[in-house]
């Protein structure tokens, strides 16, 4: 499992490229080479990056799913619409294509932000504005998740 740690701003080019940083780069090192899965978030408007090994990961859970149960299907073909296969290319950029480009709004100014084992990618803009607007309840949202009734185990408090 990766566990990847920043946020850090970029610009995308006129291509809808985006070169990678260093640091997420080296973070990124041991499963490079073994491309990348982009798919639209399904809660915001960004775009998520799954090193290939954390996507087969979520496709084992999706494969559980009865895809004879109607809204298993419906789920499937959502979850998976608009994903994409990716790598970088010789000069560490990563091409967003032109349909999740839009999805995310993505202008120049652009957003790497880590999400334990994946990476969203958003336009500044929105991601400050959604940063912002959970900074309200965010105490609230912080003690339900992570107040100890969702572990079996609570090392963290």
């Amino acid at each position: 499992m990766v566990n990847l740690i920043g946020t850090y701003e970029c610009k995308a080019d006129a291509k809808g490229r985006l070169m990678l940083p260093v640091i997420l780069k080296k973070q990124l090192s041991a499963v490079l080479d073994q491309g990348f899965v982009l798919k639209r978030s399904v809660f915001q408007p960004c775009i998520e990056l799954y090193p290939m090994q954390e996507w087969n990961q979520v496709m084992a859970k999706v494969n559980t799913l009865n895809r004879f149960v109607k809204k298993n299907n419906d789920f499937i073909r959502r979850f998976t619409a608009g994903v994409k296969m990716v790598d970088l290319d010789a000069s560490g950029r990563l091409l967003i294509p032109k349909d999740l480009h839009s999805f995310a709004n993505i202008s120049n100014e652009v957003v790497l932000s880590s999400s334990v084992n994946i990476i969203e990618i958003w336009d500044k803009d929105l991601y400050e504005k959604a940063i912002d607007d959970a900074t309200v309840d965010f105490a609230d949202l912080a003690e339900d998740v992570m107040g100890g009734q969702n572990f079996e185990n609570d090392d963290l408090s």
